[in-house]
């Protein structure tokens, strides 16, 4: 679809839409031959694309950005632990391979602009899927048509209704299966411990900045000579505050403070030299001297009770060894303490996610940040992603809800084992067609900026 206001919209299987007064675009397919939906135009929903391209399925793919891996590009500069050969779908570079596309260096870390450039606009050009992915819309709501939750008669056979939004103007699209690959990044985690979004830190949106910002590029006049708190004992945070230490070479009045929960510094630097991937240790070495050549003001255990705007700047109230302490005369924070699962558009589906981790419940006991590292969850597909509402599915970083380790590969065997599925091939769907090595591929290149993958 090139015009996503024109009234006719291309998506194979589908007919003309109504429209209503209330500005409403319907699409009606013989509900025996519906497309399949998928949410989401980055990496994994990409990859679901390819995969129902190789087996004859019509699909449609709806995305909210303006253009596909657009959650990825506000991190663009940061380069990932994985090589290409780990973040290229085998169905994907197929397709890719009959288009004479030019396939990067397999062994090549790149960034996620590269990621975007390389890999997703060249697939999403392709013929066989340009045509059915609509940008610039916006999901509100996924449910059953004219069925709501409490509804269980004939549910199974009902198709899924999508109401979405794009330049004001509203559509509904239906489905005979939908694929949510919408991520978690940008639905971050607040800065206060408790996890709970106050009005106090929602009112700072103009000093906050969640992710990691383009500290040497296009945010450098915003952090240069500023105060600046970095949040979190991540790997997020250690790549900003690499990216400020940098920063802090050729403008010395920049002062960052690191604050962390952790009981001690030592806990974010990993192994170091004794890491399994050496380059992995070789990022927490590079924090660990900031902080031994006091570069980096280190707080922890800091448990951030609230943050507030004050005339001299931020203050940042906690509680420290038991006792409340406040920072004052922050201009800037910089919060990196992960993301979590945007549900909300899902809530009129019948779902199967774990209380605590926010993740598909089947994958729970196997993403415990506190037991496994990158690499070391077992491959699953289908059988675990299923909901109770047949159909529907998970996939991606938001599988995992708000477990931070999530690998692109994983996600690509996950799409490759619920499309079998849904194409009726079965016994593919349960075959486990992941490879990684036993550490893992959360490597890193200490030499450029690095991010978890």
């Amino acid at each position: 679809m090139k015009d996503l206001n024109n009234l006719l919209i291309n998506v194979q299987g589908c007919c003309a839409p109504q429209t209503t007064s209330l500005k409403t675009k319907t699409l009606n397919h013989n509900e025996d031959k519906l497309p399949i939906a998928i949410i989401g135009a980055g990496p994994v929903g990409l990859s679901a694309a390819a995969h129902l391209v190789s087996r004859g399925e019509s699909f449609f793919l709806l995305e909210g950005g303006n253009q596909v891996g657009s959650n990825i590009l506000t991190w663009g500069h940061i380069r990932l632990f994985s090589p290409w050969r780990y973040n290229i779908d085998k169905a994907a570079k197929g397709l890719l391979d009959k288009s004479n596309w030019k396939h990067p260096d397999l062994e090549e870390l790149p960034t996620g602009k590269e990621l975007v450039e390389k890999y997703l606009e060249p697939l999403s050009n392709l013929s066989e899927i340009k045509p059915f992915i609509h940008l610039n819309t916006k999901v509100i709501s996924i449910g059953k048509k004219d069925t709501d939750k409490m509804k269980a008669l004939n549910r199974e056979n009902i198709p899924f209704i999508i109401h979405a939004k794009s330049n004001g103007t509203y559509k509904t699209y239906e489905a005979r299966a939908v694929i949510d690959a919408t991520g978690t990044w940008g639905n971050p985690n607040p800065a206060v411990s408790s996890g709970i979004w106050l009005n106090e830190e929602k009112s700072l949106h103009d000093q906050i900045f969640y992710g990691i910002p383009n500290v040497l590029g296009k945010e450098k006049e915003r952090y240069a000579n500023k105060r600046i708190a970095v949040i979190g004992g991540g790997h997020s945070a250690i790549n900003t505050l690499l990216d400020l230490a940098n920063l802090k070479e050729s403008f010395p009045k920049t002062e960052i403070i690191w604050i962390m929960r952790r009981l001690q510094v030592e806990d974010a630097y990993g192994g170091e030299e004794k890491d399994a991937l050496a380059a992995r240790g070789e990022l927490g070495s590079r924090i660990h001297s900031l902080v031994d050549d006091q570069k980096i003001k280190v707080i922890t255990p800091f448990l951030i009770q609230m943050v507030k705007r004050f005339q001299e700047g931020i203050t940042i109230t906690g509680i420290q060894s038991g006792e409340e302490r406040s920072l004052a005369g922050i201009n800037e924070m910089i919060v990196n303490t992960g993301s979590r699962p945007d549900l909300t558009i899902i809530n009129e589906i019948r779902l199967s996610i774990d209380s605590s981790t926010e993740s598909v419940n089947a994958l729970a006991p196997l993403i415990d940040p506190n037991i496994h590292s990158c690499g070391t969850v077992r491959p699953h597909g289908e059988k675990e992603l299923r909901q109770p509402d047949k159909g529907f599915y998970i996939v991606g970083a938001k599988s995992y809800g708000r477990a931070p380790t999530f690998l692109m590969a994983t996600g690509y065997e996950q799409v490759r084992s619920v499309v079998a599925n849904l194409s009726g091939d079965i016994k593919s769907a349960e075959n486990v067609e992941l490879d990684l090595p036993e550490t893992g591929v959360c490597s890193v290149n200490l030499k450029t900026k690095t991010s978890s993958c």
